[in-house]
């Protein structure tokens, strides 16, 4: 199937009250793994690509052509997000490349600068057709500190209006690059903020969350949910068990292949689960 934009993913999900995936790839690997557990369950999927990701390739072209291309020749919906990016360069590289969205990360910033850089990279984005997610509120664990913020609605509508994103990221409890499923969310605040705002929720940090509580979230208000320690985690620790298993391996294709099963298998779980109930 052709490659599809990110808005009519999360559209879709928005009218079934379900969640919308997006998981983030870390290299070939990955990608090829998220790939095929969207279509052994049969649901479209958002492909994310961090700035992260990017430098751990050196540059985006490479990483992002190859995931081009494998949504390109998927059985089912697929679309290519650029993640958290900080850089503006990237966006335009992305964009050139036929990326069609982006989330633009400026949330580090002054209020001010914040809203008037966004309001920039938007107009440039919807002048090319190109959807746009932004981040307001400070979601825990960046740069190592795991203390999340909260997004507040009055402030998150003043920001939409003066920006013009497609879709808001807000921080109501979860917690990025932790493993433990263990936080809690703020269902009245995301509820609030759904009754406030006219555009799309996202939650970023989906790994720290558990899967009831993401069904309960979906539910309050939130549309995309975004997921990438969890999926690594998978990947490392199947390539541990299976070094540990046997030291002498030396192909790397034969810990690989486990690994990259292993992130299918979750991946799969985890789209179950987001995708397909309905909470409401």
């Amino acid at each position: 199937m052709p490659l599809v934009p990110t808005s009519s993913i999360i559209r879709a999900a928005e009218q079934a009250g379900v969640g919308a995936a997006a998981f983030n790839i870390v290299h070939l690997e990955t990608a090829e793994a998220l790939v095929a557990a969207a279509e052994h369950i049969g649901v479209p999927l958002i492909l994310q690509i961090s700035e992260n990701c990017v430098r751990y390739h050196g540059s985006l072209l490479p990483i992002a052509r190859a995931t081009l291309a494998l949504a390109e020749a998927s059985s089912v919906d697929l679309s290519v997000h650029l993640d958290h990016i900080t850089d503006l360069k990237l966006i335009r590289e992305g964009v050139a490349a036929g990326i069609g969205s982006v989330m633009v990360d400026t949330s580090t910033l002054p209020y001010e600068k914040n809203a008037a850089l966004t309001a920039d990279v938007t107009a440039w984005c919807h002048e090319r057709g190109v959807f746009v997610e932004a981040e307001l509120g400070e979601v825990g664990g960046k740069n190592g500190v795991h203390a999340p913020g909260r997004t507040d609605p009055t402030d998150a509508l003043a920001f939409i209006e003066e920006t013009g994103v497609d879709a808001l990221a807000v921080a109501v409890g979860s917690s990025h690059a932790k493993v433990e499923h263990t936080a809690v969310l703020d269902m009245e605040l995301i509820a609030a903020l759904r009754a406030t705002l006219p555009v799309p929720l996202v939650l970023h940090s989906s790994s720290s969350v558990p899967d009831e509580e993401i069904l309960r979230a979906v539910a309050a208000g939130i549309t995309k949910i975004n997921i990438s320690t969890h999926l690594v985690s998978v990947f490392t620790t199947t390539v541990r068990e299976v070094l540990n298993a046997d030291p002498k391996l030396v192909d790397s294709r034969t810990y690989l292949r486990p690994a990259r099963q292993a992130v299918t298998e979750e991946a799969a779980r985890v789209l179950e689960v987001i995708t397909r109930s309905n909470p409401k």
